[in-house]
């Protein structure tokens, strides 16, 4: 499914975003004067292969969730059975993603790739479990190249699930204790910056572990950079079976499988940016279905998002994950296709335009 998935992400429609384009230009507002919003729309016709693109809803959000066997090497203070209790607390609706989900009309799957537990059947979870969370990356790779290639399924067939079942955009979301550090050895694997400039305080670490996490995601990378021979777009599988997570590489899988289907994907933040960067070193015109949801204060996050050339639609100080970014940035970007939808031309209008001055 995978080689099938990546050999159908396809790059824009030109004549869709021709015809975006003119249509902006005749809505009844000063040209660029929707800034941001009106490039995204265009995009969006450029991805659909239709203009007006489809409005982007339903919408829905997957939550892959994963352990990580780094944790034994001190990255964070927080307990690595907090991910199976965050879990839970998804699927009970009591997270803060579950509350702004509700607020904003956003549907909410919670995957089971690599909980470290065993998680018992319930409404809202996807139990597809690869393995009970990662190895330790400093000792030896993350996972096999089998285990990351089925991670990566695991998402490639959520993507495809949730857009036969009526989803119109697809958002991510990610938990999983640790998941921080992985993030930055992918966004330090995949830009060539340094670990001590793309790692940041992750859930909220004093000083002296920040420092060792930079330290722990230098030697990873010292072990593994090897492998992939300083062209780590070369072998993505590789460096994502080296130093990433499970949820990695599901969402790797997912943001794939929505640009297979031409559907919009919004990402969350640090963790979705280092999955993105790995989506589009396996197909490069992946990064057509990207939205970028928000800022995060993660400094890998800029740095991905920087080589990435998306621009963040929000910029709230955030930092929590679970897909809270993505899906407060959901109708900001539903909102850029629904004015191309609903409102008046010039003409239509009886208004005046700039142009009609001139003469």
């Amino acid at each position: 499914m995978l080689g099938l998935t990546i050999g159908a992400v396809r790059p824009l429609d030109a004549a869709a975003m021709t015809q975006a384009r003119e249509l902006q230009a005749r809505l009844t507002k000063p040209a660029g004067s929707l800034g941001e919003l009106e490039e995204l729309s265009v995009r969006l016709a450029g991805l659909a292969a239709l203009c007006p693109p489809p409005l982007l809803e339903p919408a829905h959000l997957a939550i892959f969730a994963g352990d990580h066997g780094v944790h034994a090497q001190g990255v964070t203070p927080w307990p690595q059975e907090v991910t199976t209790q965050m879990v839970a607390n998804f699927l009970a609706g009591g997270a803060a993603v579950n509350a702004l989900a509700r607020q904003t009309g956003v549907t909410v799957t919670v995957v089971d790739v690599g909980v470290a537990a065993d998680l018992p059947p319930a409404d809202g979870l996807v139990s597809a479990k690869v393995r009970a969370g990662t190895r330790d990356m400093t000792v030896e790779p993350a996972m096999t190249r089998a285990e990351a290639q089925a991670a990566l399924e695991v998402g490639v067939s959520t993507a495809h699930a949730l857009i036969d079942g009526g989803a119109r955009v697809l958002l991510t979301g990610d938990m999983g204790i640790g998941n921080t550090t992985a993030s930055a050895a992918l966004i330090s694997a995949f830009t060539g910056r340094d670990a001590g400039v793309v790692t940041g305080y992750g859930t909220g670490i004093d000083a002296p572990t920040h420092l060792r996490k930079v330290e722990v995601i230098r030697r990873a990378l010292a072990l593994h950079g090897p492998s992939w021979q300083d062209d780590p777009a070369s072998d993505p599988l590789a460096v994502l079976a080296a130093v990433g997570g499970l949820e990695h590489a599901g969402l790797t899988g997912f943001i794939l499988g929505a640009a297979a289907r031409r559907t919009p994907v919004i990402l969350d933040g640090v963790i979705a940016a280092a999955a993105a960067l790995t989506a589009v070193a396996f197909a490069p015109s992946s990064r057509d279905a990207m939205i970028a949801g928000h800022e995060s204060v993660e400094p890998g996050a800029s740095v991905a998002l920087s080589q990435l050339e998306l621009n963040p639609l929000l910029s709230l100080g955030l930092r929590l994950g679970e897909g809270t970014g993505a899906v407060l940035a959901y109708p900001v970007a539903a909102g850029s296709v629904r004015v191309m939808h609903e409102m008046a031309t010039f003409d239509s209008a009886g208004v005046s335009s700039k142009d009609e001055h001139k003469q």
